[in-house]
């Protein structure tokens, strides 16, 4: 165990018996805002991060960053053509009932250890055996994970930007370079707000919160009152079967539920802020419980309201690349309006992607400081005066340029890489679930922090295990059929291709050089 492992494995201790002996409510100033702390690696200064996060931005941030009801918003037509209205509808259900248990199973794991690391760093002090084995790939795949998704939100952003374009002047034909220059674009802001993340977090939070609740106001009211009724059977007796090549009720009905269970995946960010919250061990675990409640009940409100008013499927719905658009206009009939409500929408994406940014740079950091992945020195550092880690926060950006570049030579492969988010997530959310689990069963159970799930811990997590095997499951599956290079659905190889990276870096040099602090939660 190298210098700064151990005394971060004191500093959390250290936590520990403050927030115990105050029932995780309370503690002094001092220890909610330790001192800095500086190390040194390989001659090279390591710097840690202050805690200043406090209670209503860490509630906003992982609202803001999860967006369920906009991202469904912006992604409904994926289940148009699979499953339609009655996967919508009953997923939202599902999804929302899962990620909460889910949820609620990680918060709990946030208030034993409230780490960084999240994911990767319990699954080593719980896993029944091998704990830096388990680590150290559960740290590839987190880490693979959400940088990845890092190309999420711009390529979002650019789909909504082009597929205004069409609407607004027919003759526009969108080329891949103009998609991938807007994804560039729309990453500089909220990379460069990054950088003073510290002074303008409470306002950007502020005004995303606000924007989130009101313009979800704003499209139920538009749509009640302006949209064309649907019929109930429509809503809640509807199952496309007939349009993707797939022609089993029961693969149509999976493969909608993944556009509901996207916009509800990444409830897990706030975990990666953990070392800048103030009583973290009880706000955090809130925060990802908020997020979870919050965007599953508003999304199943929006997902119902939208399907009851949302008009005859015609050609311009089921087959745009954006059939929002077509939906407000044929609310509204409006040009004006709808590009108004589309780009206030899209507003969101930014707030989220901040967010994103944030939390991102945090996981990349921690584990380099864990020599987790090449050039660890590297990344490990973290700016003296702006009290970030801006190397990380750098290899994002980088990411996120690089994948838009591969955009230009192929959507495919764009497509390909954006796709291993979704199901790295989930999987990186049942390996501690199930370690803990098991934790349990066989005892003795770790010592719970300030929340625990006392008598319903067993059942919500057995719960939550059978949830995301079922999502998992249909996620390696093609979307169309029949299957071709261009919609061939390659998160599954991905994955594997992540796996290897990881077994490799391990049987190479990862078993000699990974270091985490393991205590196994004794």
């Amino acid at each position: 165990m190298g210098l700064h492992e151990l005394s971060e494995v004191r500093a959390n201790a250290t936590l520990d018996e403050a927030e115990n002996a105050s029932g995780g409510d309370q503690r002094s100033e001092s220890l909610a805002d330790p001192a800095e702390k500086t190390t040194q690696r390989g001659g090279v200064q390591l710097h840690g991060l202050e805690r200043y996060i406090n209670l209503s931005s860490v509630a906003n941030f992982g609202v803001i960053i999860l967006g369920s009801w906009q991202t469904f918003a912006f992604t409904f037509q994926f289940a148009l053509t699979n499953g339609g209205p009655v996967s919508m509808f009953y997923g939202s259900i599902l999804a929302g009932v899962g990620c909460t248990a889910v949820g609620c199973s990680l918060a709990e794991l946030a208030s034993i250890d409230p780490t960084v690391g999240a994911q990767y760093r319990w699954s080593a002090n719980l896993a029944p055996s091998a704990p830096r084995f388990w680590g150290l790939i559960q740290g590839w795949i987190t880490t693979a994970a959400w940088c990845f998704a890092c190309g999420g939100p711009p390529s979002l952003i650019s789909n909504i930007i082009t597929s205004l374009a069409i609407f607004n002047y027919e003759n526009y034909e969108p080329e891949r370079w103009h998609t991938a220059l807007i994804m560039i674009a729309t990453m500089i802001v909220p990379f460069i707000l990054n950088l003073f993340f510290r002074r303008l977090l409470n306002w950007i939070e502020m005004l995303g919160i606000i924007l989130h609740v009101v313009l979800f106001i704003v499209m139920i009211v538009v749509l009640v009152v302006f949209g064309p009724k649907s019929s109930p059977d429509f809503v809640f007796k509807t199952l496309v079967t007939d349009v993707s090549g797939w022609n089993n009720p029961g693969i149509c009905w999976g493969l909608g539920l993944l556009t509901v269970t996207f916009s509800v995946s990444g409830f897990d960010s706030v975990l990666h802020m953990s070392d800048e919250v103030k009583k973290v061990r009880t706000r955090v675990p809130r925060s990802i419980i908020l997020a979870c409640v919050v965007n599953s009940t508003m999304l199943f409100i929006f997902v119902t309201v939208m399907l009851f008013y949302l008009g005859p499927l015609t050609e311009e719905i089921t087959l745009a690349p954006l059939p929002l658009i077509y939906v407000l206009y044929g609310a509204t009939g409006s040009k004006h309006a709808t590009n108004a409500l589309i780009a206030l929408i899209s507003l969101t994406t930014f707030f989220a992607l901040f967010n994103i940014f944030a939390s991102v740079s945090r996981l990349v950091w921690v584990f380099a400081r864990d020599n987790g992945m090449p050039f660890s020195n590297f990344f490990a550092y973290v700016h003296p005066t702006l009290k970030l880690p801006l190397n990380a926060l750098l290899l994002v950006g980088f990411v996120v340029t690089c994948l838009s570049l591969i955009y230009i030579g192929s959507a495919t492969a764009f497509n390909a890489l954006i796709s291993l988010q979704a199901l790295a997530l989930h999987i990186s959310y049942f390996l501690p679930i199930l370690f803990i689990l098991l934790r349990k069963l066989r005892g003795p159970p770790p010592p719970y922090g300030p929340f625990k799930l006392g008598i319903f811990g067993i059942p919500i997590n057995i719960f939550s295990l059978c949830y995301l095997i079922y999502v998992v499951l249909w996620m390696p599956f093609p979307t169309l059929l029949p299957v071709t290079k261009d919609n061939m659905n390659y998160a599954g190889p991905i994955f594997a291709a992540v796996l290897i990276g990881a077994l490799g870096h391990w049987f190479i040099s990862g078993h000699k050089t990974f270091q985490i602090p393991i205590n196994r939660y004794e």
